[in-house]
């Protein structure tokens, strides 16, 4: 007989969950606790709040503040505008007609029939005065240039020549003396001063650089055994103290304390839901106190008494006085109505007396008929039909 295997557990957890520990459960349902009961009158208030705001912004702030800027557009704007449309507008038209008509028009007939005459004379002055100044200019320069070309240039070809020789000469002897300057400079100074420094200078630039090198050996070597020094004394007094104590006691506590802060941040949205849930179950309920209270004994009121008070003294009283007030006022646009046609035919019976009948017009044959039906002759629309 085969023997049924015993079925093996499977641990399934959830995707993006850890396991919690001990601690964590422990610290878990005390702290949701507490957190609920301090946060259940936070959340309460906070609603009452929010729900006061409301009303408040809906019933007060929004109006006063559509009213407010109504009377500030009325009292503060629109008095500008006002002034701007009916008085600077106009004023700014009728000033700007005035410069056109006692500025700009005169100022145009000037430049047009004053000036401009008067600037073409002076141009045609200045070209005739332009013209003999250039036949006198060009006279000038063809003499000048006369010169320049026969008595000029001779001259200077002659000094430029006696120059040239005296160059050549000047040339040669500064030569000769720059030579002769070298050779002294070169075997007074160069020679010297390169014996100086390469069998004197050298050799003891070196000495002196193999002093400092070793004097700086041995300063290294006293730095590195003092920081040698320091750095083991540093290691042993701050660095593994603060290593363990970071390792041993800070670690482990911060973990706790991030368990716990985690938790109690945890448990503080838990608790707000539930208070919002809560909360909102008090509002229903006061909600629902306050309808029965007071806005149902309202609606009954209104339905029951105030409605049929209503309509018994709308029909009763206020249609009654409507139909009077409508009849009297008919009856008062048809006497003014009477009074203006009597007004209108004393006028013309008086203008009738002083100036006599008006002239009766003309008839003007325009060989078309008077109504508007007369191309066809009644209803008629064809040539067949015609009478």
């Amino acid at each position: 007989m085969d023997l049924e295997k015993p079925a093996t557990k499977v641990e399934t957890r959830q995707p993006g969950r850890q396991p919690e520990g001990c601690l964590v459960v422990a610290i878990r349902i005390p702290v949701r606790i507490v957190v609920l009961v301090l946060v259940v009158p936070v959340r309460m208030v906070w609603d009452g709040l929010v729900v006061g705001w409301r009303l408040l912004m809906d019933t007060v702030l929004r109006p006063l503040g559509r009213a407010l800027s109504w009377v500030a557009w009325a009292v503060l704007v629109w008095p500008f505008v006002a002034l701007w449309r009916y008085v600077v507008t106009p004023l700014a038209m009728a000033l700007g007609w005035l410069g056109k008509v006692l500025v700009v028009v005169p100022l145009v007939w000037l430049f047009r029939h004053v000036l401009t005459p008067l600037g073409h004379g002076l141009a045609w002055i200045c070209r005739g005065i332009g013209a003999g100044l250039g036949w006198v200019c060009r006279g000038i320069g063809a003499g000048l240039g006369w010169v320049y070309a026969r008595v000029l240039t001779p001259v200077g070809h002659a000094v430029l020549w006696v120059l040239k020789g005296l160059g050549a000469g000047a040339s040669a002897l500064g030569l000769g003396l720059y030579a002769v300057a070298a050779w002294l400079v070169r075997y007074l100074v160069v020679v010297p001063a390169r014996w100086l420094y390469e069998w004197v200078l050298t050799p003891v630039g070196k000495a002196v650089a193999w002093c400092v090198q070793g004097i700086a050996w041995v300063v290294g070597m006293v730095c590195t055994g003092i920081g040698f020094v320091l750095y083991w004394l540093l290691r042993l007094l701050l660095v593994l103290p603060a290593l363990a104590l970071w390792r041993w006691v800070l670690t482990p506590v911060g973990r706790v304390l991030a368990v716990v802060g985690r938790e109690v941040w945890s448990a503080l949205g838990h608790a707000w839901r539930i208070a919002g849930h809560i909360s909102l179950a008090v509002g229903r309920f006061l909600g629902t106190l306050l309808r029965w209270i007071f806005v149902e004994p309202v609606r009954w009121a209104y339905r029951t008494v105030l409605t049929p008070v209503g309509h018994f003294v709308r029909d009763a009283v206020l249609r009654p006085a409507a139909e009077a007030a409508r009849s009297v006022g008919r009856v008062t646009r048809q006497a003014l109505a009477a009074a203006r046609d009597s007004a209108r035919q004393a006028r013309a019976d008086v203008r009738r007396m002083f100036f006599g009948e008006p002239k009766e017009a003309v008839a003007v044959d325009r060989r078309e008929p008077a109504s508007a039906d007369g191309r066809t002759l009644g209803s008629s629309t064809t040539a067949l039909t015609k009478d």
